[in-house]
């Protein structure tokens, strides 16, 4: 499989360290139990967030002024998934830039097969202004520590 942001697929998979458990629930089925491809997305959303939890970078009650903004994401659907699968979503930072960082996701079901992944660009905004600010050395370490 040659997906344009990953050179090597089981390197990239192998590097993933944090993930969000998730089962596909009913209402997000189609008549043949077949996850909607929705899903995905609000699955890579719930695991971002908890990744970013997990780092020290989402916290909603303190920091006001800035914000990881989602610029664009993407989703290859590689099988399928199917109502009651307990999946893993796991969630990685690619490349961190001076303001935006690559965010990379991959599906897992319980038998090791993946059934799609994803790509995306955060970019760290002032909330007053909406614009991109830079990452600090620390949130630089934080996004890669995980």
């Amino acid at each position: 499989m040659k997906l344009d942001y990953i050179d090597d697929f089981e390197a990239w998979k192998a590097d993933f360290l944090f993930y969000t458990p998730v089962t596909v629930r009913f209402s997000e089925t189609d008549m043949f139990g077949n996850m909607n491809n929705v899903s995905t997305f609000i699955y890579f959303e719930q695991a971002r967030i908890e990744f970013l939890k997990a780092v020290g970078l989402f916290d909603l009650e303190n920091n006001q002024k800035t914000a990881l903004i989602v610029a664009d994401l993407h989703c290859d659907y590689l099988a399928q998934a199917f109502f009651d699968e307990d999946l893993k979503i796991y969630v990685k930072a690619g490349q961190v830039g001076n303001s935006s960082v690559d965010i990379h996701y991959m599906a897992e079901k319980e038998d090791g097969l993946v059934c799609f992944t994803g790509r995306g660009r955060l970019v760290k905004i002032n909330i007053q202004t909406g614009k991109p600010i830079k990452f600090t050395d620390d949130e630089k370490e934080k996004l890669t520590s995980k």
